[in-house]
């Protein structure tokens, strides 16, 4: 099929015409069934050739990520322009195989095209993103011999390059070029800005973000997401906030970090904000809702407690990931709903869709639903049939999520032999499981054994919870003078156990709550209700053993 519009009437005496009329068509075409058809008009014409039409088109090709058809169009391309050459560097630099931009510009150079600022862009990105940090360091030589040093462009790049080499050395060479530069561009103080970030300079970055005399939203997104990745979750909503307040567009990026952060605070609140701001904002746009803010969006509503909210949200996915089926089931698991976790599995490994199988966090989701639910045949046969109908080796984490199970439910010799034969070394958290399980089931003999392989194999920070814990045991079977020995142990390893901590939201405002505080503003009428809570349980016939109320109180 030809293009709509019609062409010189004679081609061959109108040569230039048609080549003009093609280069404005391909200036002005907006979709890939047009595109070829201008593709077969220039080889029809006699244009195959022709760098300067070549070059429209090959930007498009990369541009729209058809690299494929780019590759074959300059394969058949004779003599080669530099800026032909360009596009072809610039695609690989962009593509999953950034590492062929290399071999490009050595063909290029093999060739006698002479390279400009834009090959060193593009080839300093392709290094950046591919690590190739010797190489980068070539081309920076090459830059220098060339007389590109003051191009802004290749400057960007040359920081970017060493920004993302990461630690000292990578920073202080990309704030060494980042102070060479003349002109810079807010994607310079952004370079240098994840340079700060990666080698961990939390001071260096905010310096670099106060001076920034223009931030875009891959400024705030960075600051947002570094935040929330690494526990800054109050910071990272401060940030996402006075972002909003500086009328920067959000983008689904910035989203995606805020609703982390919301997630870990509880904060409810804000996370039904940005849902709504998604579906009001994004959703009625041509640009589609990335899978991983949907994602976001599940493990907030779970995080927050709100599963209802969360099952919606994974409903109305047109496509879902193997971390949406993930986050769903561990919600409900998390909620002790078990049915529906297991019911969400089995949905998701009859789906038929070849990208999403369940992986070693799903099965953890699973096995932690079974275990709160105290389905224990469920969770024996999901725990075999992971190596055997999907070859995932179980590790540590599902060990001690069948461990808990089998506690929970009363198989403590089970679990304890389980412990016993399992291929791994086991950790603190299966240990802790099992010491779990005779709480509740009051076996104070295999506690008691349990607790002595810790002190032996844990250091004291590790141990310090489960000898808490076998205290509990004591107590609860009333080996009051157990109860002592094992409070003296603790004195005597220089041991305490951390207080625990809480928090709630109310009015928009998370609240923190540490065991046995009296500083909360609130503190007098938190206790008071405290209290009267008690009291009412204790009329209601609930009782507390005295010792180990005791023993809460005191850690």
């Amino acid at each position: 099929m030809l293009v709509e519009e019609s062409l010189p009437a004679n081609p061959t005496t109108c040569s230039r015409g048609i080549q003009q009329h093609l280069f404005s068509q391909l200036q002005s075409c907006n979709t890939l069934k047009k595109l070829f058809q201008i593709h077969a008009q220039i080889v029809i014409n006699g244009f195959a050739q022709k760098n300067y039409i070549l070059v429209k088109l090959l930007s498009f090709y990369v541009t729209s990520g058809n690299l494929t058809h780019a590759i074959r169009v300059f394969n058949n391309i004779e003599n080669p322009s530099a800026t032909v050459w360009n596009q072809m560097i610039r695609g690989h630099a962009r593509s999953e195989n950034p590492r062929k931009s290399v071999e490009l510009y050595n063909r290029m150079v093999e060739a006698e095209a002479e390279p400009d600022g834009f090959t060193f862009s593009f080839l300093l990105s392709a290094c950046a993103r591919s690590g190739l940090l010797r190489e980068g360091e070539q081309v920076h030589g090459r830059v220098l011999a060339n007389g590109y040093c003051s191009n802004v462009f290749v400057q960007t790049n040359l920081v970017n390059l060493y920004a993302m080499r990461g630690g000292s050395n990578g920073v202080e060479y990309a704030q060494r070029m980042f102070d060479e530069m003349g002109e810079r561009s807010v994607v310079s103080w952004n370079s240098l800005l994840v340079g700060y970030i990666r080698c961990g300079d939390v001071d260096g970055a905010r310096r670099i973000f106060d001076e920034m005399p223009e931030r875009n939203v891959v400024s705030w997104t960075t600051m947002i997401a570094w935040c929330a990745q690494n526990g800054m979750c109050k910071q990272a909503l401060s940030w996402f906030g006075e972002m909003r307040r500086a009328h920067v567009e959000l983008d689904q990026v910035a989203l995606v970090s805020a609703l982390s952060a919301c997630a870990e605070l509880g904060d409810l609140s804000l996370g039904r904000w940005i849902h709504w701001y998604i579906e009001k904002r994004m959703s009625v746009g041509n640009q589609p809702l990335l899978v991983s803010l949907n994602n976001a969006l599940i493990h907030m509503y779970a995080s927050c407690g709100v599963i209802d909210e969360a099952y919606k949200v994974f409903n109305k996915m047109p496509w879902k990931s193997t971390v949406s089926w993930t986050s769903i089931i561990m919600g409900f698991a998390k909620q002790g709903r078990g049915e529906e976790a297991l019911s969400v599995f089995q949905s998701m490994v009859s789906s038929g869709v070849n990208q999403v199988r369940p992986d070693e966090i799903t099965f953890i989701g699973v096995l932690c639903a079974c275990s709160h639910a105290g389905f224990v045949d469920e969770g024996r046969h999901l725990f075999a049939r992971m190596n055997q109908t999907w070859g995932i080796s179980p590790k540590i984490e599902h060990y001690g999520c069948m461990v808990d199970l089998l506690s929970r439910a009363g198989f403590l010799d089970e679990a304890y032999r389980l412990v016993e034969t399992m291929p791994i070394k086991p950790n603190d958290v299966v240990w802790g499981a099992l010491l779990g399980g005779c709480r509740i089931h009051k076996n104070a003999e295999l506690a008691s054994h349990v607790a002595q392989k810790l002190v032996f194999e844990l250091d004291p920070d590790q141990a310090v919870g489960h000898l808490v814990l076998l205290s509990h045991v004591y107590a609860t079977a009333k080996r009051q003078q157990d109860v002592i020995t094992v409070r003296q142990k603790m004195v005597e390893m220089g041991v305490r156990k951390p207080p625990g901590r809480s928090w709630v939201q109310i009015n928009g405002v998370v609240h923190d709550f540490v065991a046995g505080d009296s500083d909360h503003k609130h503190a007098p009428l938190i206790y008071e209700m405290l209290g009267v809570i008690t009291r009412q349980t204790q009329q209601q016939g609930c009782k507390m053993d005295v010792i180990e109320a005791f023993l809460d109180f005191e850690e």
